[in-house]
């Protein structure tokens, strides 16, 4: 079995009272971009994108820094947010969480098209007395542009008003697209906005500013954005004014936070950042970030959020001065001192390196995700021993897919089940997948044949084009499946094996030359056998999900991560279930190729 490690990756130290704290980063691996960054009392959230996957917007808590505890997602219900027939990589943009009133306030952008010149995008506010909800119905704010944030100017010597700020899109040619960022008053009480619409910020010389957010400190109002994009010349840069209306001016020493230019950081794409003040005056800078597998190769974890410290400079501008260098991200960075656990509060932890799911878990298991769908049990029921898929739609599609996954958090890692399956046709499918969006995914999947039966398919699909690499593969038994999906780096594989149970799932059992070998895990008898070649995982990122168009416009975007998750397909309407059982991801801090 390999050693358990933390959210980045690395080996998790017992606790050590006698040097201070360290935060590793990233502190949310895996799928987890455009981090909104609040502190309320000794309590630290971080809200961050999900795009078209539900729960929408994804919560993680933390009193320290260094552990996060997920909260689930916010939005759980249709009233909330309907992602049916959402584009890949559209839906829930750059949430922003925030608090007053004794009210947390979400504010997200629904984003409904994406490709070419235009972006059809719904804002919308919702309030809760918790970050778990429950959350007041939607109200729609001004949607001609994203990544909509709220201030609330409420502290001391504030003026008590609450504002909305986001980004103006511009489809028009000859026109910069980052058309700059606006602000008007939200009136908290009357739940509406009020006041005239104010340009306040057209960015500075890297350009493509978007990601607003504002704060206030010694008499200045600053503003955080977000420019270069969102792949390798990302930044966060900073302006502050005098009156909330501005005028801003651009912090004279450039980016806040970038990475671009030193292709040897570990943490690459830096941007995109929200700031937080500790209980004891410290500053910190939540911000996403990717981890290529070379350099400017592909990031196949997609966009983390990672942490830095923060500090200001005697007049008045933030700085951060990391192991790193100046103005860049850092892998470890100094925590703030630690506060004591709420009496009868959970300590948080950072999350662990394997995850089974089992007939305690709820329907949607902490950290497990659905595709455009609201988990119910029309297609996804809790059994016993596992879970049941009733069979929906192809994973081509962007309406009723039955797929229940998980983010891929580690480079390397084990992802197994047991499939109890009886297709009785081609059109009925049940397996284990390896998913980027719907153009782009590996699928080891149990079906029929006509000729054979019961069969084992491999099925990929690369950029829309679908192809089988393996011939049809009968099955010798009626009972169940296990399968199996390892990963190291660029590459993953999928094995099988027929008769007995796959055990706790450890080490991968295979040999390096696709031989079927026992498996020494426990839980009976079982040998693997290699479903086809080693896959290019690479095509499961961002960089290759990104494509560029006519115009100067991309025709696809790529802005998730990869997944990895149980699915079933019934394309006769007939909602065939699949059982799946002793379902078990596995990271692993090892660097071999199984």
């Amino acid at each position: 079995m390999t050693a358990a490690v933390s959210t980045a990756g690395e080996p998790v130290p017992a606790p050590d009272r006698q040097h201070p704290p360290t935060i590793r980063n990233p502190v949310l691996t895996g799928f987890h971009p455009d981090p909104s960054f609040l502190r309320v009392g000794p309590d630290y959230y971080l809200a961050t994108s999900t795009f078209e996957w539900l729960p929408g917007v994804t919560v993680h808590h933390s009193r320290d820094l260094v552990n996060w505890r997920p909260l689930g997602g916010a939005l759980t219900e249709p009233r909330l947010l309907d992602l049916a027939g959402a584009p890949d990589s559209g839906g829930v943009w750059a949430p922003c969480l925030s608090y007053a009133d004794g009210l947390f306030h979400l504010v997200y952008s629904d984003v409904k098209s994406l490709a070419g010149a235009y972006k059809d995008v719904h804002n919308r506010i919702v309030t809760a007395p918790s970050p778990t909800g429950p959350w007041s119905d939607p109200v729609t704010v001004p949607g001609h542009g994203f990544d909509p944030s709220l201030f609330h100017d409420t502290g001391p010597g504030g003026t008590g008003r609450s504002w909305l700020l986001w980004l103006e899109w511009d489809h028009r040619p000859g026109h910069d697209p980052f058309g700059g960022i606006l602000l008007q008053e939200w009136d908290r009480t009357a739940r509406r906005m009020r006041g005239p619409v104010r340009r306040i910020f057209s960015g500075t010389a890297i350009g493509r500013t978007e990601g607003p957010h504002l704060y206030r400190r010694d008499g200045w109002y600053y503003l955080l954005t977000a420019e270069g994009g969102t792949s390798w010349e990302h930044a966060v840069t900073v302006a502050r004014a005098r009156d909330i209306t501005g005028p801003y001016a651009p912090d004279p020493a450039g980016p806040l936070l970038t990475s671009y230019g030193d292709d040897r950081l570990a943490l690459q794409k830096a941007g995109h950042g929200s700031l937080v003040e500790t209980p004891g005056g410290q500053w910190y800078l939540a911000h996403l970030t990717a981890r290529p597998l070379t350099p400017r190769g592909s990031c196949v974890l997609g966009r983390e959020t990672a942490l830095q410290h923060v500090r200001w400079t005697a007049d008045g501008w933030p700085r951060i001065a990391g192991d790193a260098g100046p103005g860049r991200p850092a892998r470890h960075v100094p925590a703030p001192p630690p506060q004591e656990p709420a009496v009868g509060e959970p300590a948080d932890q950072q999350s662990p390196a394997a995850h089974t799911i089992s007939g305690t878990d709820r329907m949607t298991p902490s950290g497990w995700m659905t595709l455009r769908r609201h988990a119910d049990p029309s297609w996804l029921t809790a059994r016993t021993d596992g879970l049941r898929l009733y069979g929906g739609e192809s994973l081509s599609s962007r309406h009723r897919q039955s797929l229940l996954a998980r983010r891929q958090q580690h480079t390397h890692f084990t992802f197994e089940a047991t499939l109890t399956f009886a297709p009785t046709s081609p059109r009925h499918m049940a397996g284990l997948v390896h998913f980027y969006n719907t153009r782009l995914w590996h699928y080891a999947h149990v079906t029929a044949d006509e000729q054979h039966g019961r069969v084992l398919r491999l099925a990929l699909c690369d950029r829309g084009r679908y192809a089988e690499p393996v011939g049809t593969v009968p099955l010798n038994h009626a009972g169940p499946v296990r399968l199996r999906l390892e990963s190291w780096g660029a590459h993953a594989a999928f094995s099988y094996a027929e008769g007995g149970d796959g055990g706790d799932g450890g080490e991968g059992a295979e040999g390096p030359d696709g031989a079927d070998e026992a498996d020494a895990t426990g839980g009976g008898d079982i040998r693997w056998q290699r479903l086809g070649p080693a896959l290019d995982a690479t095509r499961l990122s961002d960089e290759y999900a990104t494509v560029g168009g006519a115009g100067g416009h991309y025709s696809s975007w790529g802005f998730t991560g990869a997944f990895v998750g149980l699915c079933a397909q019934d394309l006769t309407g007939g909602a065939l279930p699949a059982d799946f059982t002793s379902v078990h991801y596995q990271g692993h801090d090892r660097q071999a190729t199984p």
